[in-house]
C-alpha cells in the first residue's frame, strides 16, 4: 500500500511539472510589471516576417498576442516601436514561444 502510494505521489508530481513548462508568468503574483516594449525583428532581433509587437524581461523576448505593434502608435515614427525601445506595464503570461497579455500599457518616455 505504502509502495502504491508513493508511486501515485511521484505521478502526480510529474503530471503537475508538464503541465506547467511553457507556461511562465511576468512574475510569481502575476501583477503588472514594467518590461520593455519593441518591434520583436527591427529592435529584439526575433525572426519573424514585418513587423511585429514583442516584449523583453528576465532572458527572453517574446512576440505579443493581446495588442498589436500599430495599437499603440504608428510603429515606424522616431519614438515608434520599429526605432525605439519604450518601457510597458504588462500584466500576462508566456505561452509557448508567445506573451500573451491580459493588460498592455505603453509608459510615456518620462516614466519610463
Amino acid at each position: 500500500m505504502l509502495k502504491m502510494l508513493a508511486k501515485l505521489a511521484l505521478c502526480w508530481t510529474l503530471i503537475s511539472l508538464v503541465s506547467a513548462c511553457g507556461t511562465t508568468a511576468v512574475d510569481a503574483a502575476n501583477d503588472s510589471s514594467i518590461v520593455e516594449a519593441s518591434c520583436g525583428q527591427c529592435q529584439f532581433d526575433l525572426e519573424g516576417d514585418g513587423c511585429d509587437l514583442a516584449v523583453r524581461f528576465g532572458d527572453g523576448a517574446w512576440f505579443v498576442d493581446g495588442t498589436g505593434i500599430n495599437d499603440h502608435g504608428d510603429s515606424h515614427a522616431d519614438d515608434g516601436f520599429c526605432n525605439a525601445v519604450r518601457k510597458a506595464r504588462v500584466t500576462g503570461e508566456v505561452v509557448g514561444d508567445r506573451f500573451v497579455a491580459t493588460e498592455f500599457e505603453l509608459l510615456p518616455e518620462e516614466e519610463a
